[in-house]
């Protein structure tokens, strides 16, 4: 208990001078040792690589989690180390209550269906998502925790440590100054001849055991700032070296970004094709449905890789129209210029990318020009008949974005 009594004492004594120093240099009063300018640096490059990855961090959650409720729970059963548990999406969730209503409604109807096959595309679509907060939380969220509560927490306690070894250092200075200055005015007082007419001759003796004193203070005084010294300089090459493997931690962030963008463009791709798939099924069906229109947009994602191979990226799912009796396709196909456009089923489109006719039977099309389009019974609904002018052929819906 002594002992600890003893240690309680000291420790209280430096952390007052740690404090009385502190002050001091606040308000202008004492002398601070400044670093170098490479490790000001470092220090700097440190700070903003912890905010900046903070600012990541939520954005991020926020984007993989947009409920604000649902992150404060999550953040709960992390810190009380118990497992999150499985949230349905909200994609699932609407594929539920599809699903519930079309067998409600009947699901042999015309809007059952529908209801049921986009109901199927929204519960593929929540299970991507799933998979996607997954492999993001992961490979890119954990390794900025990880970092944050981590590497860090270390550098921050060793920045603390040389904080404190440099008032320290500082405080010694401090007492070594003031230990000189008081030795050499004790030196004079003690060099002066004394005048006994005036002055007790004991004024003398300890004017000069004074000067005896202050030599030993100003010995002890330089002790204590070597060795105050010498453990500032031993932290600040800990902690030099900590703030060098910032380093290290943006090539690892680097690795995890990569991987970030990979989860995110997989994600993308799968509801693209998803949704393609979708789009393809309500096309083919609506045909009955709504005779001599069309469904949907024509704008697609990117420009078709191919002027000669359209493929299947299209948004675009024109419905065949019904009317007089005309030719059938092969015939169509070959004789266009005798071919009449229907009564009804015709639209303005305009053209988004140029594309050259493969052969007689194709229009070439320059971008941004407006032509008449329509579709023909038994046609591949990838492609429409255009006329611009006198001349008519078959062009490809990719290229096209159908005018109300």
């Amino acid at each position: 208990m002594d002992f600890n009594m003893k240690k309680l004492a000291s420790d209280a004594g430096i952390f007052f001078t740690r404090a009385v120093q502190f002050t001091e240099e606040k308000f202008g009063q004492a002398e601070k040792t400044e670093l170098d300018a490479h490790f000001e640096n470092l220090l700097a490059r440190a700070d903003s690589t912890k905010n900046w990855t903070e600012r990541i961090l939520r954005q991020t959650e926020v984007l993989l989690q947009p409920n604000p409720s649902a992150r404060v729970e999550e953040f709960l059963y992390e810190k009380l180390d118990r497992k999150v548990p499985s949230r349905v999406t909200n994609g699932e969730l609407l594929a539920q209550y599809m699903a519930e209503a079309a067998s409600e409604l009947g699901p042999s109807t015309p809007y059952g269906k529908t209801l049921i096959k986009v109901s199927e595309a929204e519960k593929r679509l929540g299970a991507a998502e799933r998979d996607f907060i997954h492999t993001a939380s992961l490979s890119f969220l954990t390794p900025l925790r990880n970092f944050l509560e981590g590497d860090w927490k270390t550098i921050s306690k060793e920045r603390r440590l040389l904080q404190n070894r440099r008032l320290d250092l500082d405080a010694c200075k401090a007492r070594l100054k003031k230990a000189k200055a008081a030795e050499a005015k004790a030196t004079c007082e003690g060099d002066t001849v004394p005048d006994f007419q005036e002055t007790r001759p004991r004024n003398y003796i300890l004017s000069a055991s004074a000067s005896a004193l202050w030599n030993d203070e100003v010995d002890k005084a330089e002790q204590e700032l070597r060795v105050a010294q010498t453990e500032f300089d031993r932290q600040a090459e800990v902690t030099r070296l900590l703030l060098e493997g910032i380093s290290s931690t943006h090539v690892n962030h680097l690795r995890c970004l990569h991987e970030f963008v990979k989860s995110q463009t997989t994600y993308y791709a799968q509801c693209y094709r998803h949704m393609l798939d979708l789009q393809k099924q309500l096309g083919s069906s609506q045909g009955a449905i709504f005779p001599g229109t069309f469904v949907g947009t024509t704008e697609p994602a990117s420009p078709p890789l191919s002027s000669t191979s359209p493929t299947t990226t299209a948004a675009t799912m024109p419905v065949v129209p019904t009317g007089a009796a005309l030719a059938p396709p092969e015939e169509a196909a070959l004789c266009l210029e005798e071919v009449a456009p229907p009564a009804s089923g015709t639209r303005k489109a305009r053209v988004l990318y140029d594309y050259e006719a493969a052969d007689s039977s194709e229009l070439a099309l320059l971008a941004d020009e407006l032509i008449t389009v329509y579709s023909l019974p038994g046609m591949d609904p990838d492609w429409l008949i255009g006329e611009r002018g006198n001349k008519k052929g078959k062009v490809p819906v990719t290229y096209l974005e159908l005018l109300s």
